[in-house]
């Protein structure tokens, strides 16, 4: 039996740089932080990384790495950079958050990628470790981004007097506790709005 993954198919992904959406090139399965299966690749127009969740063949062939659990001992994991960034989104904004940890990653930015536990996860002392050793906060401001894990989340950061940064979708305007924070519309040009966000990020 052969070990190599069969070719990905021609896949379809939206783009938040042109706004519109590209058939990628170069895809490539991969896993996200907590073993959910993407495809990555790169924008034709822009050459920027584009994503789009969801499983393919190509995933079958590969082995399903395990979830990274942050909740273990500090003994069996790396404590995350007290200036690392927390991403904080909401489910239908998990290829736009996804393209943002890309951008970041490639400027070798620390920074956690917010997912809603599943039902009935409990964290010591009540609250997702990354949340407490994180120091800064982008909060994915969107349609979605009323539900409870995003709001406990933004809640605890404001709590702590930490700063947050808003990375604006689709024209939706912030909770009005956030009002007064840093807002950068990527519903426009992303470049530039990413731009202004790595400036706040790195003042």
């Amino acid at each position: 039996m052969s070990d190599e993954q069969p070719p990905p198919e021609a896949m379809e992904a939206f783009c938040v740089r042109d706004r519109q959406r590209v058939v990628m090139n170069n895809p490539t399965p991969v896993w996200t932080r907590r073993s959910m299966p993407a495809t990555r690749g790169d924008c034709p127009i822009c050459g920027g990384s584009v994503f789009r969740l969801g499983n393919t063949p190509a995933h079958e062939a590969m082995a399903r790495p395990e979830a990274i659990n942050i909740n273990e001992p500090k003994a069996r994991r790396a404590k995350l950079a007290p200036d690392s960034v927390y991403i904080d989104y909401a489910a239908d904004d998990s290829e736009f958050a996804l393209q943002l940890s890309a951008d970041l990653e490639r400027l070798r930015m620390a920074h956690w990628l917010h997912e809603a536990e599943p039902d009935g996860v409990q964290w010591a002392g009540g609250t997702h470790p990354a949340l407490k050793e994180c120091g800064r906060m982008v909060l994915i401001a969107s349609p979605s981004a009323g539900v409870a894990h995003v709001i406990a989340a933004w809640q605890f950061f404001r709590q702590k007097h930490k700063p947050i940064m808003i990375a604006q979708i689709d024209g939706h305007a912030p909770p009005d506790l956030l009002r007064r924070a840093p807002r950068f519309d990527f519903g426009g040009d992303y470049k530039l709005a990413f731009r202004g966000l790595l400036r706040a990020l790195n003042e």
